[in-house]
């Protein structure tokens, strides 16, 4: 019989090397919000959204004030920040224009809403909301049919506080 992982198995936490910890909290911290949760020295930090022991753990135990990795080579393309309501992913978005932080695209995938651009040291940020199930594009035989369209920002702005 073939395994299959159980139901409502999620992904824990996803662990980044960074170059320098403080330019990294900079932004996880102190443009996306993350909140501190432990540091050990100067080497890592873990962060966490609304309390959880982390989400992202970030550390320079073998990268410190290394270049980031190639984009030509296998590794991590981005990692996901689920955000829960259009509203949050609105407000996030606002919050990356006013500060100017570069992004590198912005698309509706019929299951979801996304914002790309990469931190510090060129790893792939993600940070999206899905939208209801109901509203899920499905082919005839139910199948789900994601896509990669035109973000409808203004739409998404005109949501910010």
């Amino acid at each position: 019989m073939e395994y299959k992982v159980p139901q409502h198995t999620r992904i824990g936490h996803v662990h980044l090397k960074v170059a320098d910890l403080d330019r990294s909290l900079a932004f996880y911290q102190g443009i996306l919000g993350f909140e501190i949760m432990q540091r050990y020295g100067t080497q890592a930090v873990f962060i966490s959204a609304g309390g959880y022991h982390h989400h992202i753990g970030l550390n320079t135990w073998y990268s410190k004030n290394g270049p980031p990795a190639p984009r030509n080579t296998a590794g991590l393309f981005h990692t996901a920040i689920l955000y829960p309501t259009r509203k949050d992913l609105a407000n996030i978005l606002k919050r990356l224009v006013d500060a100017k932080y570069p992004l590198t695209g912005m698309s509706d995938h019929g299951v979801s809403e996304a914002i790309y651009l990469d931190d510090p040291d060129g790893n792939g940020v993600e940070l999206y909301w899905d939208k209801p199930h109901d509203q899920w594009p499905l082919d005839a035989q139910g199948n789900l049919l994601m896509v990669t369209e035109h973000l409808d920002v203004q739409g998404l702005l005109a949501e910010a506080d």
